[in-house]
């Protein structure tokens, strides 16, 4: 049986460290939430090889456009996976992808966020196959993130037995 992990590494890719805490921040909560057979990830950023967060940071139509916004979709998508693997063990746990919200940074004339939040949709569907990537999602433009982040993404899975 081919797992998410082989599906990852015949797409060439490779998923990065769990994400970790700048040094001294405390964070009431966790980056994923397991309860029962469900599994709610966190608002998740792009993070690099070292699991520092990496941005992108600003907002769409003033310091980045659609497709810079879809492939750092696709970098959130990776950063989800890994902490999903770290809290998991291991990716097959995941029976099947439930929703998805992806916020974006906009100005106020943008109106493709949703094609920003392809990139996270895009990806999951490479790995997991369309049947158990099959999500609700929604994607939207906000006026700010923390941190001047350009998006975060969030979702919940469902989990096997």
């Amino acid at each position: 049986m081919t797992t998410p992990e082989d599906r990852l590494a015949a797409l060439g890719l490779t998923l990065p460290p769990p994400a970790t805490r700048p040094p001294g921040v405390a964070l009431p909560f966790t980056f994923v939430n397991v309860r029962g057979q469900r599994a709610v990830f966190s608002g998740h950023l792009r993070h690099d090889m070292t699991g520092k967060i990496d941005g992108l940071y600003g907002r769409f139509g003033e310091t980045h456009d659609t497709d810079a916004g879809y492939a750092a979709a696709r970098g959130v998508a990776l950063s989800v996976l890994a902490n999903m693997k770290d809290e998991l063990g291991e990716l097959s746990r995941i029976a099947g992808w439930v929703r998805v919200f992806a916020m974006v940074t906009s100005t106020p004339e943008i109106t493709d966020q949703h094609l920003v939040a392809n990139g996270f949709s895009d990806l999951i569907i490479e790995v997991f196959g369309p049947d158990a990537s099959r999500h609700a999602r929604s994607a939207l433009g906000v006026a700010s993130l923390p941190m001047g982040f350009a998006m975060e993404i969030e979702g919940e899975v469902l989990l096997r037995g």
